[in-house]
Parts: C-alpha cells; structure tokens; sequence
C-alpha cells in the first residue's frame, strides 16, 4: 500500500523566519495572518528577497484592491481563469477560493479555472475572460478591434487596461510560482465552498 503523501515545503528556495524579516514585511504578513486566519506561503516564499517580496505585493493590490472599475470578483474571476491556462497550482487554488467568497458562489471557480467557456457567464465576462485569455497566451496577436469588443461590452479604458494588466501579472506570478513550486496552503481549498456562509 503506498503511503500518504508529506506536506510539500513552501519553495524550492530559501524561506526566512518571519522575525528575521524587516518590520514592514513582519507588520504586513501579521495584517494578512489576522485577515485570513494563516499565511498564505506565497508571502512566506518570497521574504528571502525583501525588494522583490515589496514589489511584487505593491503591483498586486495595486491592481487588485481597487474599489473602483472592475469589482473585486471580476479582477479574481481573470486571475482564476489565466492561471487555469498557464496551470499554476497554487493561483487557480488560492484565487479561486477568494474568487468564490467575492462572488458569493461555490461553483464559479471551478467553472473558471477549468473552461471558462463552458462557465454560466454572461457576456461582458466572457468578453473579459477572452481578452485576457488573449494576453496570457497570444499578446502579441491584440489589435484595436479586441479592445473595440471589450468597449462595445461595456468596459472603460481604464477596465480594459485592468484587465490586460491582471492577466500580464499573474502570467509572471504564475511563472514564478510554477519555477519555485509553491504549493497551495491546505485552508485555501475550502474557503467559500458552503453558500451558505
């Protein structure tokens, strides 16, 4: 009978103590750790490099905290569904668990992750998820008529850039995590799998 299997390392890579850390990146792992009960190890993969752990998380809320333009499940609902294409692990199972709490359903990011096509979307989104599918895969294929379609579904400018850039990110965030092999925290595969919650 073969044996269960060990609970993967975080990373290929060096993993710092957290109290070793400089008290900017200590204060914002602690903030994250008291907003979802653990560390999600993608935090934890990239201390080791302390400009590039800032950086990194700079862009990401940057592009993905916004309140304005695209809601914050439409910007989970790109990264879900790109990280499906570039198959990173630890994306399609850490942002489809957030994708599912903000969008107030257990099945979207299952549906997302694996073919958005086949997903009960209406038309904007399935405009959007093939824009960025677009960008993740075939960038150099946009023209001004694929940002037309996105316009005439109703997208800004500035919507329409959110969603290139979202797809951009995660396609090096998903590289990234793929080359270090960061797995998944095991609390992020139940996260918003009970409507009723």
């Amino acid at each position: 009978m073969d044996s269960l299997p060990t609970r993967a390392a975080i990373s290929r890579f060096a993993v710092p103590d957290i109290a070793t850390l400089p008290q900017d990146m200590q204060d914002m792992i602690a903030t994250v750790q008291e907003k979802s009960g653990f560390v999600p190890n993608i935090f934890l993969a990239l201390a080791h490099r302390p400009a590039e752990f800032r950086a990194f998380f700079a862009y990401h809320d940057a592009l993905m905290d916004k309140d304005e333009g695209l809601s914050k499940a439409e910007r989970e609902m790109i990264v879900v569904a790109t990280s499906g294409l570039n198959r990173c692990q630890y994306c399609v199972v850490a942002h489809g668990a957030i994708l599912r709490i903000r969008a107030r359903d257990p099945l979207i990011a299952d549906q997302v992750a694996i073919n958005w096509r086949k997903a009960p979307l209406g038309a904007r989104h399935k405009a959007m998820l093939e824009y960025a599918e677009l960008v993740a895969l075939d960038a150099e294929e946009i023209t001004e008529d694929d940002r037309e379609e996105l316009a005439e579904a109703g997208f800004t400018q500035d919507e329409i850039w959110d969603i290139g850039a979202i797809a951009a990110f995660f396609g090096m965030s998903n590289r990234l995590v793929n080359m270090a092999d960061i797995p998944p925290n095991e609390e992020f595969y139940t996260l918003g799998r009970d409507p009723r919650k």
